[in-house]
């Protein structure tokens, strides 16, 4: 199952509708954290047939911290940790995949990184990700996510503001 959920989110062009691809020669707009800061809280949702869950940190020391953990049958199938970090005047979203015993999928030094492709009135595109504020309680995130046949498919995380 590990194979099957394993996460590739490649920035490649394809017939998504909410995801970008950075071109070459383009570069990241300037941007700062406080546009996305609305992420912060604790969001719940449903993806890959279980439960989704993303706790996401204020902005401190350049950074918002996330966790990730998707449940399905009553037991946790994967986490993700990472961040969207201010570099350079920009964002770049980065995390690292673990099973649910905790070993890496990335090697020791390998992080997914996704640069920042635009900023919009209620949206933030980095390579093959979106971040979507529909309001203060809800959220989408639309990520590509690589098949095992080698399509691509654009996958909605619908998530709701969830109390801790």
């Amino acid at each position: 199952m590990k194979q099957l959920l394993l996460i590739f989110f490649i920035a490649t062009a394809c017939s998504a509708q909410n995801t970008l691809s950075m071109k070459e020669g383009d570069t990241s707009p300037e941007a700062d954290l406080s546009q996305i800061a609305w992420m912060e809280g604790h969001w719940k949702g449903e993806a890959f047939g279980g439960i989704t869950e993303e706790i996401w940190s204020p902005p401190l020391g350049d950074s918002m911290m996330f966790s990730f953990k998707l449940v399905a049958d009553g037991k946790v199938v994967f986490y993700e940790l990472g961040h969207i970090r201010a570099v350079d005047s920009t964002l770049i979203f980065e995390l690292k995949h673990f099973g649910s015993d905790l070993k890496g999928w990335e090697e020791k030094d390998e992080v997914q990184r996704f640069k920042l492709i635009k900023v919009a009135e209620n949206r933030l595109y980095f390579e093959g990700f979106t971040f979507e504020r529909i309001s203060d309680n809800e959220i989408n995130i639309y990520g590509l996510i690589h098949q095992e046949n080698g399509t691509l498919e654009e996958v909605t995380f619908h998530y709701k503001k969830s109390v801790l």
